[in-house]
Parts: structure tokens; sequence; C-alpha cells
């Protein structure tokens, strides 16, 4: 039998050579967005109250080398988790938002990145506001195991009791969302916006190609193909976020009050 010790130890050189990768790759590629640039682009004049600041997850499974790895990322970002959420005004309209930060274990969903996005969900269902999400993630954070993975189920009970209760969920899908946050909250809008070529799917097209033996099509997985599907609404460039955010919310209370 293989010690858990053992388990533990290929694991933590695992995540370290995917690290690096990481880091090669992400030199090579143009600067990605912060959440805190990304609220400032939507929000009027980038006035945002931020909810659960300090709320972080611990390391329930005491996996190696993952404290010291928070603690880096937390110096390096002035992040204490991979969501920042919040209420601001997006065309003078009072919005709950949460938007994902990739610089913090690539956006991954732990516990509390899990729970605060429970909690802005409530938030909005409570007062009534819009809700939008913004994300960009790699998927579950494995350091923690199956709390990680409870957060799939957790996220969407939330977004599905504040959508039966006539709540409007945007989502704005980003370069890369994949993973169990593809597979979870970031595909229940009601409305669905992805950025130009984000990847977007659960298992990568390596892994797939690798699982069934076969070529996939030109494009799989990328925004435009899902839309080309009927997966995604819209496909909305960056810069033109705020304006589209602006006329949905406006459609939408437009429609709630020819309802009432």
């Amino acid at each position: 039998m293989i010690a858990i010790g053992e388990v533990f130890e290929k694991r933590r050189k695992w995540w370290d050579n995917l690290e690096k990768a990481r880091k090669k790759v992400a030199q090579s590629e143009q600067k990605r967005i912060t959440a805190y640039e990304r609220i400032a682009s939507i929000c009027d004049d980038g006035k945002f109250r931020e909810m659960d600041k300090g709320l972080q997850s611990q390391d329930p499974l005491h996996f190696p080398g993952y404290a010291e790895k928070r603690k880096e990322l937390e110096k390096r970002t002035h992040l204490k988790e991979a969501v920042v959420t919040g209420i601001g005004k997006i065309g003078q309209k009072k919005t709950a938002i949460g938007v994902f930060d990739t610089r913090f274990l690539m956006g991954s969903l732990g516990a509390a990145a899990g729970e605060k996005i429970v909690r802005l969900t409530e938030r909005a269902e409570k007062e009534k506001l819009p809700l939008v999400i913004i994300s960009a993630s790699g998927g579950a954070r494995m350091q923690e195991g199956l709390f990680s993975l409870m957060q799939m189920a957790k996220t969407v009970s939330a977004i599905e009791r504040f959508q039966l209760n006539g709540g409007l969920f945007i989502s704005f899908l980003t370069n890369p969302t994949t993973g169990g946050v593809s597979a979870s909250f970031a595909n229940r809008g009601d409305i669905i916006l992805a950025e130009p070529k984000a990847l977007i799917c659960f298992a990568g097209p390596r892994v797939i190609r690798q699982t069934i033996g076969e070529e996939l099509p030109q494009g799989f997985q990328r925004a435009e193909f899902l839309q080309e599907h009927g997966m995604i609404d819209a496909i909305v460039p960056g810069k033109e976020l705020r304006e589209t955010l602006i006329k949905l919310l406006q459609m939408h209370d437009t429609r709630m009050r020819g309802l009432q």
C-alpha cells in the first residue's frame, strides 16, 4: 500500500510542476485583467462596496505546501481569495457583483470562494438585486479535495433559489472558465456572455482527445464554437461589457415594470 504521505508528496510535485508551466505561459501572454480592474471598468465611477473581504479558506486536508502558497499569493496579490464580491451600480442600477481573479490559485473554487458566491447570491435575493458574476477559473481547488467539490452543488443551489424567486443572473465567461466553475454556477446564467476566444469547458481538449481517441473540431470549447451551438447568448469584448450590461439591466427593468 502507498502511504498517505507519499500520495501528498506526489501531488505536491505535480502541483509545483503545473505552477511552473503556468508561469511560463503567463509570461508569454498579455497581462490578464485583475478583479478590481474589471470591477472599476463596469461600475459607475468605479465605486464598489466589497463584501466578506477577509473570508478565506483554511487548510482542511493539511495539503503539503498549500498554506505557504496561500501566504505567498496573499502578499503578492493583496487578495484573500480567488473571488471578489460586493455591491456596485451599473448604469445607476444597484447590482450584486462577483469577479474571479486568476492571479490567486488560477481562480480556483475553494470552500471560501464558494461561500462568498453563496452569500452574494443570498444578498441579491434578499434585496432583489440583479446578479452579475464574471468567471475566470481553472476549476475546483484540488488542495481542498471534497470541500472544494461540495461548492459546485452549494453554489448551484443558491443560484437556482435566486432564479426561482425571480432574480436575474448574468454570467460573463472569460478565458479560461473551466472545470468545476464551468460545470456549476457559471453556466447557470439567465443570460450567458463570453469574451472572444475564451476557453470554456470542463475537461480540456487534450484530456478529451486522449479519452475518446479522436481529433476534435476546430475551435472546440472556444466561445465562438459554443455560441454557434447555442450554449452562449453573445460574445462581448471586455471594453464593451459595461454598455452591454447597462442595456440588459434596463431591458430587464422595463420588462419587470410591464409585468406589474
